[in-house]
């Protein structure tokens, strides 16, 4: 296992601090002093399962959208997709928790032909304002078979940095990192109605691994 870029200056931080906490404990030898030792440790460990990068073996497949991040469904149900599309969209939610992954990545491969970055408020990020009101980023992307999709990053209360590695025209393969949201957040996905959802509210998913939506039908079993 690995530890992603995004907290290699934090993990440094806090072993500095960890190295230092557990140098004044020794020096002073008091209950107290491993004690503060003790829970820095704790946050250490923290961080560190935090940014963590597991290791997956990740199979593309042009017919499907992948779950881009690690959490829970919490919604999926018709909307109107009023920033980009206009129309009504299926619309799926991720929460991720602090414990989850927050590596995210792309559903599917081909073209970004919209991004945006929105400054905003912090609710938590399974609140239903937190889709419009909260830090967030949106993404269109057009697949190589034509269908347009909308990925949505949204900062929740702990978290105050979203990391987007997106821009307008860039080409994209599926499961390479969109980026990275710290400390709990949430992913929201709107995509067209024809496409079959995969998943229902309570479901865990994994990014890269889980599929959410098939880009076509799949056929109705023989009988």
């Amino acid at each position: 296992m690995k530890f992603h870029k995004e907290g290699h200056i934090i993990v440094f931080i806090a072993t500095v601090i960890l190295v230092i906490t557990y140098a004044f404990a020794l020096t002073l030898s008091q209950w107290w002093a491993y004690l503060v030792f003790l829970i820095f440790l704790v946050i250490f460990l923290g961080i560190l399962y935090f940014f963590r990068v597991p290791k997956r073996k990740y199979i593309a497949d042009d017919q499907a959208l992948f779950s881009p991040a690690d959490g829970k469904v919490i919604r999926v149900e018709e909307t109107i997709e009023d920033e980009y599309f206009d129309k009504p969209m299926q619309h799926l939610s991720i929460f991720m928790s602090p414990l989850d992954v927050h590596l995210n990545r792309y559903p599917a491969s081909g073209k970004i032909i919209y991004y945006r970055y929105h400054p905003g408020k912090y609710f938590v990020a399974w609140h239903p304002k937190s889709s419009k009101l909260n830090e967030r980023t949106s993404i269109v992307f057009e697949t190589k078979t034509g269908i347009q999709f909308l990925v949505r990053q949204i900062a929740g209360m702990l978290a105050r940095r979203i990391v987007c590695y997106a821009s307008e025209g860039k080409e994209v393969r599926q499961c390479d990192e969109l980026g990275f949201i710290k400390f709990g957040s949430r992913l929201d996905l709107f995509f067209p109605q024809e496409l079959q959802v995969l998943v229902k509210p309570g479901d865990l998913v994994k990014g890269g691994v889980s599929k959410l939506a098939m880009i076509r039908k799949e056929p109705a079993p023989a009988s």
